[in-house]
């Protein structure tokens, strides 16, 4: 080499010796930083103060960058213009003494100016940390917040719905306290009454979406309450159950199509005519209809052979005894018929014993019982059957025009066998109702209903003749939950039955005239 070149270790020292500069600064400054801040409050930091820490990071970076090129900048050229010779290694030796001197009071400056930006994100923001938390810790809580504020009253699927029935009736006949002969629902003349009011709440089974099980309670008030369930011959304590029309539980078992069995206590499918009046096409019910079980207490089941027939059967504890009268046990076989979608058809036969074999009594010692539940036994009680034979069937002729009708034949004996002193003769009751229906507007229409029956024998009303009824109804909807019937009929009979007048004078006919008002709401479809 020369004698003015420059030693090949001072000359990588002098290359090398900024960026171990640079590296000694950036370590102090990182160890500075832990040394000053926990965990903690560098993560608030970061979360609530992002902006001011992304431009004091920037600031502090400009600073570093600076420094460095001013240390590589000022060693590279008084590398190029130190003595030649001897005295290299001094001069370079006290040029980096003074730059290491200013980087030093750089670090000072860069040390001041980061003490004071943690000053100002870690001790400011405190108040807004214990006020308002971070987004990350609030997402949670509003979200759990939000999902209960979303969340149903009552399970998927399932409708709570309510019912309000209520007449105004005229009886041309005056009857004395205002009472109508033989109407099952609209018991009184002459006054503003509350046929029914209702609550039914009904969780129907999904097999298709897992849930095999459902349940339906409706609960019952008003004058239909006391028709319903008002007869202490069909009731040994009907008070218990006056206001329970229907509850039972469901269970679709995975036979075939699906085997539906129901327990509990169901309105009676016996007759065309049901409960509610909104699904009715009159507002009074024919004399089958109040003649008929009103509801049973046991187990059904049912089962669709295809989509066109399916089968029923019950295994109750009587017509209308929600406890029963006796050990026998009723039964119901049907079917029902769709072979198209305009016309559906129903075939019932039920086979009951409805006579009491024990009589309420007061004097059963001492034993704690329920009230109602003392008894003596009646000896040799009546074991006569009653048979039900019942179809009725519907043809919607036209998306205006329905057909309808009811035919029912009904056998009742007090003793199965004649014996001296029990007869077996029996008692029938026979007889059918027709229906029109034509629509006029998708919010109004017209029904009529033409009834025949044959009550040998007094099964119903307690005397031995024919009666007969027609009855035409206006319906018009003032909204969706909400209509009004208009509605005439005339009762007669061949024999002087119905009461007239204050004297108590009977008369072969009666003629009433009735507006009634519906209101519903609720989530279920169809009938109810």
């Amino acid at each position: 080499m020369g004698s003015d070149s420059i030693p090949l270790a001072q000359a990588i020292m002098l290359v090398l010796a900024p960026f171990a500069v640079s590296f000694l600064l950036w370590v102090l400054y990182h160890f500075h930083l832990e040394s000053k801040c926990s965990k903690e409050h560098r993560k608030h930091s970061m979360a609530l103060v992002r902006p001011i820490s992304n431009s004091s990071g920037q600031s502090k970076s400009k600073l570093l960058s600076v420094g460095v090129g001013l240390a590589f900048c000022t060693v590279a050229a008084q590398a190029q213009s130190a003595p030649n010779g001897g005295n290299v290694a001094a001069v370079q030796t006290k040029v980096l003494e003074q730059k290491v001197e200013a980087l030093e009071m750089q670090l000072d400056a860069i040390k001041a100016q980061l003490k004071t930006l943690q000053s100002e994100q870690i001790t400011s923001p405190q108040s807004n940390i214990s006020a308002t938390p971070p987004a990350t810790n609030m997402q949670p809580a509003t979200q759990v917040a939000a999902q209960e504020k979303k969340a149903p009253l009552l399970p998927a699927t399932s409708t709570l719905n309510a019912i309000v029935d209520g007449y105004y009736e005229y009886n041309f006949n005056h009857p004395v306290g205002r009472v109508n002969s033989l109407h099952a629902y609209d018991v009184l003349s002459n006054s503003f009454s509350l046929n029914q009011a209702a609550v039914i709440f009904e969780l129907p089974a999904d097999p298709a979406n897992g849930r095999r099980f459902g349940t339906r309670l409706d609960l019952q008030f008003g004058q239909a309450t006391a028709t319903l369930q008002g007869n202490p011959s069909n009731e040994n304590r009907p008070e218990i159950y006056r206001n329970i029309f229907q509850a039972y539980g469901r269970y679709v078992a995975p036979v075939g199509k699906g085997l539906t069995i129901d327990f509990g206590k169901w309105a009676s499918s016996l007759g065309y005519e049901a409960n509610y009046t909104k699904d009715q096409l009159n507002y009074t019910r024919s004399f089958f209809f109040y003649y008929l079980p009103f509801y049973h207490m046991g187990i059904r089941a049912n089962y669709p052979i295809n989509d066109k027939v399916s089968l029923n059967y019950w295994l109750t504890n009587g017509t209308q005894q929600t406890e029963p009268l006796n050990s026998f046990k009723d039964e119901m076989v049907g079917f029902n018929v769709t072979p198209t979608k305009t016309v559906n058809w129903t075939v019932n036969y039920y086979l009951g014993q409805e006579h009491p074999d024990v009589a309420p009594s007061t004097n059963c010692g001492s034993a704690p019982l329920q009230p109602g539940l003392c008894f003596t036994p009646i000896s040799s009680s009546p074991n006569g059957k009653t048979h039900i034979f019942d179809t009725y069937a519907s043809w919607q002729v036209t998306p205006r025009l329905l057909l309808s009708g009811e035919a029912d034949y009904v056998i009742q004996r007090l003793w199965a066998n004649a014996a001296p002193g029990e007869s077996s003769t029996p008692s029938h009751v026979d007889g059918g109702a027709a229906y029109v229906n034509f629509q006029f507007t998708p919010r109004s229409s017209f029904a009529t209903r033409g009834e025949y029956f044959s009550d040998r024998d007094g099964l119903f009303s307690g005397t031995t003749q024919a009666l007969k009824e027609v009855t035409g109804t206006y319906t018009h909807h003032l909204g969706d939950g909400f209509e009004t019937l208009i509605e005439y009929r005339r009762d007669w009979s061949n024999r002087d039955f119905f009461p007239r007048g204050t004297s108590g004078k009977l008369v072969d006919h009666q003629d009433t005239a009735t507006v009634g008002f519906v209101w519903w709401y609720g989530g279920k479809q169809g009938a109810w």
